[in-house]
């Protein structure tokens, strides 16, 4: 653990000891638990409470190991889990979450602590720094917790969860097929565990966690025997193909421009998806066939820099000199360079100073992805050892550089994608429904990769089991608290139309 970490941790402590936090629920001091051999301190549980939804709800919060075995029965890999249980309810009858984070490498504190889970905290907003506010939990009043219990998995190399085996298992564990082969298991794992395999069982992902969702879910279907009533991907890349090729496919091109549009008409006002339907038409029709005329049509070339540039309110000079072909990294520099500012490429809106303003190429630190590491990481170290008693002699990964580093993308010539899996899934059981979200100003995973894919999808018997929803705000919209309660909203009424 580094001494930042280490000071705003215990920052969080004297804040949340000052306004009267409790210990735990009795008030009593937490034993530290002994470590197991080679791994994680031994399971813990914890009861607890939360204003949710105007309603006070009891539950339990527990902090796992979940072990993975090799087929010689040697352990080869402890993966935790926290998991949040409604007391009121028959676990048996009550639906069950599976959640999980993207990168590849990030550990699953941002869905936990920014969206679903019964409490969260403050990060990712224009004047969010890494120092303030402290990074003290709140109750969520948006919590999933109040129509489904919650477990938040992190794989391998992320949060507390390690390899155990030799680095030959551990590059298997951070690879497309073998993650998800582990999570499925992972899943089934705990199901088993904690004997819910007859209860309801949904799965959700943001990012890289979005393209998991499909593919965990048909290897549940498929190998471990487990079936799946839902699926929600939050700012998803469901076919990594579609972003591929920028030289020559206009594909890539197209899905940014109504995402940049967003960031430029949301500095007049609120903007809503029917506020983008006229940059939707205008990128899948004209944009797209001057595209594919090329650069060596002037006449095209003009049209293109003077719609763009009214667009994006980018400079035409600007605009001419990309080609119209406007680059994330240039967009966030760009549009505030006069100010001497960048934008996050998870939301433009969200600025900082540039610390290299005259350089001719940028390097910085983004606004909202590096801004966050700090309030998440305290926050979750804080939880796990004081609320939990969970204490952890190593550093708490929540987004891993060596495991992105050291991915295994499979053959270059098929990049990765997670549609295959979706069709499956939904053709072999037809009440999964599946709802995909996303942020309108996300440069990172731009809605119009999503809406390009599932208008590909046959209907299944019914069009209305594969929705799309676009929120204000960008990769983690979630951090806006209208936007947070508006997808709450859709989430449970996903869940109330596969009850049955």
């Amino acid at each position: 653990m580094t001494p930042a970490i280490v000071r705003a941790a215990a920052a969080a402590l004297l804040v949340a000891l000052a306004v009267g936090a409790p210990l735990r629920a009795d008030d009593t001091p937490w034993p530290i638990p002994e470590p197991k051999p080679g791994g994680l301190p031994a399971d813990v549980t914890s009861k607890q409470n939360a204003v949710i939804g105007g309603d006070t709800l009891s539950y339990t919060a527990s902090v796992e190991a979940v072990p993975l075995s090799d087929p010689k029965g040697e352990r080869i890999a402890e993966v935790m889990v926290t998991s949040y249980t409604l007391n009121r309810e028959d676990p048996a009858t009550r639906p069950v979450t599976y959640a999980f984070n993207g990168g590849p490498g990030a550990a699953s504190a941002y869905l936990n602590f920014g969206a679903l889970g019964p409490r969260r905290v403050q990060f990712g907003n224009q004047g969010n720094t890494p120092s303030d506010p402290p990074p003290i939990l709140l109750d969520n009043p948006e919590s999933w917790l109040a129509f489904t219990d919650l477990v938040f998995v992190d794989p391998v190399g992320t949060g507390y969860s390690r390899s155990l085996g030799s680095d030959e298992t551990q590059r298997n564990f951070w690879s497309v097929d073998g993650d998800i082969d582990a999570l499925a298991r992972v899943v089934a794992k705990h199901l088993a565990a904690k004997n819910r395999l007859i209860s309801p069982v949904y799965l959700a992902g943001e990012s890289y966690g979005g393209f998991r969702v499909p593919r965990i879910a048909r290897a549940l279907q498929t190998r471990e025997g487990v079936g799946v009533r839902g699926l929600i991907a939050i700012s998803p890349v469901l076919d990594f193909g579609l972003r591929q090729a920028e030289q020559t496919s206009p594909i890539p091109w197209v899905n940014l421009l109504p995402s940049m549009a967003a960031t430029a008409r949301e500095r007049k006002g609120p903007v809503t998806r029917a506020d983008l339907a006229d940059v939707e038409s205008y990128a899948t029709g004209e944009y797209l066939a001057d595209l594919l005329r090329g650069p060596r049509d002037p006449e095209a070339v003009n049209r293109i820099v003077a719609r763009v540039s009214e667009l994006t309110g980018l400079d035409p000079a600007f605009v001419r000199q990309l080609g119209g072909r406007i680059d994330i990294q240039s967009f966030v520099r760009e549009l505030d360079r006069a100010k001497g500012l960048v934008g996050s490429l998870y939301d433009a809106n969200v600025t900082d100073f540039d610390p290299r303003p005259h350089a001719a190429r940028m390097t910085f630190d983004d606004p909202i992805l590096d801004g966050s590491r700090a309030p998440l990481t305290s926050a979750a170290v804080d939880f796990y050892a004081r609320d939990m008693g969970y204490r952890v002699d190593r550093r708490y990964e929540l987004l891993n550089p060596e495991v992105s580093r050291k991915w295994r993308w499979g053959d270059r010539q098929s990049p990765p994608e997670a549609v295959d899996a979706l069709r499956e899934a939904l053709a072999l059981d037809p009440k999964i429904r599946m709802l995909v979200a996303h942020g309108a100003t996300d440069l990172v995973t731009p809605y119009m990769e999503s809406r390009m894919v599932l208008d590909q999808l046959p209907a299944f018997g019914d069009p209305g089991r594969v929705s799309l929803k676009v929120y204000p705000g960008g990769h983690m919209f979630y951090t806006r608290d209208a936007s947070r309660a508006a997808f709450e909203k859709d989430a449970r009424a996903l869940y109330q139309a596969t009850a049955r």
